[in-house]
């Protein structure tokens, strides 16, 4: 029965990150080693585009060619990990070294930012209220300069008044087609 699980950084073949934790947690279920590894983690967040006029949410690996795992790393348990295919190995301070456990606060630190990701739905949340100068930064209205005058119901639209043509004229833009200024 494993006593001290630590938390370990992988090198690992990156874009391949899921395969491999999968692989890994296959292996580890084939052999037993259950007891002696936890949690293995593929920090990713969502990221809201938009493609051909639609918003498209996809996940982002955070740490691209990197795996968390929390393991005891002792008898068999490192040589059945390194061993998997796309596992480049566990990252040290020496080359060839032992494999460096993170500190609690980076655990914490990354842990806290798992914790807000899963909570992130993909929306995007307003930082806008009604008054704020903006500037246009994507679209047919790029590079001008108004005011916020309304936001939406649904938070999801401003509409920004600029000076168009020696004219105040209203504009409805997304959130991400704008930034304070």
């Amino acid at each position: 029965m494993s006593e001290d699980k630590k938390w370990y950084v992988l090198r690992v073949i990156s874009g391949k990150e899921k395969k491999i934790k999968s692989l890994i947690e296959n292996e580890i279920s084939k052999y037993g080693l259950e007891d002696f590894v936890g949690e293995i983690l593929v920090p990713t967040e969502k990221v809201v585009r938009m493609q051909k006029g639609k918003r498209v949410t996809k996940e982002k690996t955070l740490f691209p060619g990197y795996i968390y795992i929390e393991a005891n790393l002792s008898g068999e348990v490192p040589h059945v990990i390194r061993h998997i295919p796309g596992v480049l190995g566990f990252l040290s301070t020496v080359k060839g070294g032992d494999p460096e456990p993170l500190t609690q606060a980076e655990v914490n630190r990354l842990l806290g930012k798992m914790d807000e990701m899963a909570m992130d739905d993909g929306h995007i949340v307003n930082p806008f209220k009604v008054g704020d100068a903006v500037k246009i930064t994507h679209g047919l209205f790029k590079d001008f300069e108004g005011v916020v005058e309304e936001i939406s119901e649904d938070n999801k639209k401003i509409k920004v008044e600029v000076k168009m043509f020696g004219r105040k004229t209203p504009i409805e833009l997304q959130f991400y087609q704008v930034e304070k200024i």
